[in-house]
């Protein structure tokens, strides 16, 4: 037998250990990159979560579920939630409506206009908060040019700038430039020779959009119009600005809450703030059941 202590040995030179630190820092060096990223997530995201989470079920101090039974027994923060998943809703199927039909016609149109027109609609994205809602009341207010010019005419009956259908039209304003800047991209998958193909077919123009234009672009109008109901919910600037605090929305209720004149209870805008953040997560899982249901049905037909 061969004696054990001939047996040869692997030992790593100085220089091999060297080189084998230098490879390790060349992988760790893209996630070291995200080191700051992570830092400014935790506390900007994860660490307010955290905090209002916690925070939501402490009443009188003490650990309770009482915030939340006063938000259910209040007739006034449910319509709060009503009121503001009913401007969400309805002002995410108009901006997403109108939006499909602007970018289906920009990709019929000259490059200089298209480019012109994705330029505008991505500073008008920008264009919200107060001056947005300035804008609206010299524009469409009680005085406001248009409302004057309409009523000269009688074609503008009692609208309410200030109401809830004011506040729709100011929410369909700047979601139509957000759906436009999120699907534009996502008509590109659209092959012209496909419409070509189906006229040949003998399938009319609505025949296509319903049996492929709009299959093929079902999860980008899923996502897109999640989304915009996430951008409705979360508005506040706007309608504060608007309507001095005086329509009842979840965002509104919140801020009354956290930095109002007479009673401040952040721990009641905390429940209320874990609510909308799990009707949001329920609406997200809801999008992404369909989408993924929408990829699973083109695969069946491959």
């Amino acid at each position: 037998m061969m004696d054990s202590s001939l047996t040869p040995t692997h030992t790593h030179t100085p220089t091999q250990t060297k080189k084998a630190w230098v490879i390790r820092l060349k992988r760790l060096k893209p996630a070291l990159w995200l080191v700051p990223f992570g830092c400014f997530f935790y506390l900007f995201q994860i660490a307010p979560m955290v905090w209002v989470f916690i925070n939501s079920f402490i009443y009188d101090d003490t650990l309770s579920v009482d915030n939340y039974v006063e938000i259910i027994d209040s007739a006034f923060m449910l319509q709060a939630f009503g009121n503001s998943l009913w401007l969400a809703f309805w002002s995410s199927v108009v901006g997403l409506a109108i939006a499909t039909l602007l970018v289906s016609s920009l990709r019929r149109v000259d490059s200089k206009l298209r480019d012109g027109v994705i330029a505008f609609t991505n500073m008008s994205s920008n264009f919200a908060g107060v001056p947005l809602a300035f804008a609206f009341i010299i524009i469409l207010g009680t005085n406001g040019a248009i409302t004057l010019l309409l009523k000269q005419y009688g074609v503008l009956g009692e609208f309410d700038l200030y109401g809830k259908w004011g506040l729709l039209a100011i929410y369909i304003y700047f979601q139509i430039p957000l759906a436009v800047l999120l699907l534009y991209p996502a008509f590109d998958a659209l092959s012209d020779d496909w419409q070509a193909a189906a006229a040949l077919l003998g399938a009319r123009t609505s025949q296509y959009w319903t049996r492929v234009a709009l299959p093929v672009l079902s999860p980008a109008l899923f996502g897109t119009f999640i989304i915009l109901i996430a951008n409705a919910i979360g508005a506040y600037a706007s309608v504060y600005a608007l309507t001095s605090g005086n329509y009842n929305l979840v965002t509104v209720r919140i801020a009354s809450l956290v930095s109002g004149d007479l009673f401040l209870e952040p721990n009641l805008a905390a429940a209320i703030s874990v609510i909308l953040m799990v009707l949001l997560a329920f609406i997200t899982v809801v999008n992404q059941w369909l989408i993924a249901k929408s990829y699973a049905g083109k695969k069946g037909r491959k």
